[in-house]
């Protein structure tokens, strides 16, 4: 009995893993390849399937994550109101990841959260604040120092921050990050991205 019931666990874990990889196959491929004018829909129906995985999973803090971040891509297609509602409602989801796993992909909630705080208009709008996200993205990267994300997306903060020199420091980090094979095509779009912008850097 105990030998099935572990049986069924493990089965479960293993199949979840799967409905992961691809959910940031289908994200990436939305992300990377679909046509900006299309993206908006794949991203609702993509986030569909989450909410219901969720449901089913509802304390999983890697579901949660990939809602989030669908969820945040999803908003740059909405309606200036109701993108608005949706980044609040991932930076609770993010926190939440947070609070049940600092570590949940590597860190990359807070790479996101940090990414948000800096992208989000700031009070009374909303609640961007780079003060945070500094913080945030600093987080990131010392649970991962050598990850693609967490180095691309402190650059590219830093870039915004008129801070060259160390954005092509970090841009630099990114591009000589191992690619994760889960994640290939991801992480392999990301590190070209951080190559033109470490030209674009080296130019001004």
């Amino acid at each position: 009995m105990f030998i099935t019931l572990l049986l069924f666990v493990q089965n479960a874990i293993a199949d979840l893993h799967h409905v992961l990889l691809g959910f940031e196959s289908e994200w990436a491929i939305i992300y990377y390849g679909t046509p900006k004018k299309q993206q908006g829909a794949s991203y609702e129906k993509l986030l569909e399937k989450i909410s219901h995985v969720l449901e089913q999973n509802p304390n999983n803090a890697d579901v949660m994550f990939w809602k989030a971040v669908v969820g945040g891509s999803y908003a740059n297609h909405q309606t200036p109101v109701a993108a608005l509602n949706a980044i609040y409602e991932v930076r609770d989801l993010l926190n939440n990841v947070i609070a049940i796993n600092p570590n949940t992909m590597s860190g990359s909630a807070y790479v996101v959260l940090g990414t948000l705080y800096y992208k989000a208009p700031p009070w009374p709008v909303a609640f961007g604040d780079n003060k945070i996200a500094s913080n945030l993205l600093q987080t990131a990267l010392k649970i991962n120092p050598n990850g693609i994300d967490s180095n691309y997306f402190y650059a590219a903060f830093l870039s915004t921050e008129h801070q060259f020199e160390e954005a092509q420091r970090y841009f630099a980090k990114a591009i000589a990050a191992p690619i994760r094979p889960e994640q290939r095509y991801s992480d392999t779009q990301l590190q070209n991205a951080a190559k033109r912008e470490l030209e674009r850097l080296a130019k001004l």
